[in-house]
């Protein structure tokens, strides 16, 4: 196989090499396979590379944890109101984006915008 990525994988580091066969579908097929072939190559030991791949998933959990927890902040409303609103009201892939704690949010502050327009224009044909 030809190398023809930029820097060719030969020249990476070691580091570099695990990165790539630690996270496979981040990467080009053909990268990762070079990326193998150099380290066994460069003789590297088997494990070492078991670690990496298992540290690449463990850092995609701990990723997917901390974007699932994210939530809305007060601060969000004083210092950014209108992209906070904005997101709220239109933005419908929060939970398929791994914003779950932020989509249940979502839910509740779009009924509570709801009642405040209900109320709003209850009062306005009131008077």
């Amino acid at each position: 196989m030809t190398d023809e990525f930029i820097p060719p994988i030969k020249e990476r580091t070691t580091d570099d090499l695990l990165k790539i066969v630690g996270a496979p579908e981040k990467w080009n097929p053909r990268a990762v396979h070079l990326a193998n072939n150099e380290l066994i190559n460069r003789k590297v030991e088997p494990k070492k590379i078991k670690t990496a791949k298992y540290l690449s998933k463990k850092r995609e959990r701990i990723d997917e944890r901390i974007k699932g927890n994210e939530s809305y902040h007060f601060c969000d409303f004083i210092f950014d109101p209108f992209w906070t609103l904005f997101e709220i009201i239109f933005s419908w892939e929060l939970k398929k984006d791994g914003f779950t704690r932020k989509a249940e949010q979502q839910k509740y502050f779009r009924i509570g915008i709801g009642v405040l327009i209900l109320i709003c224009v209850g009062l306005a044909y009131l008077t």
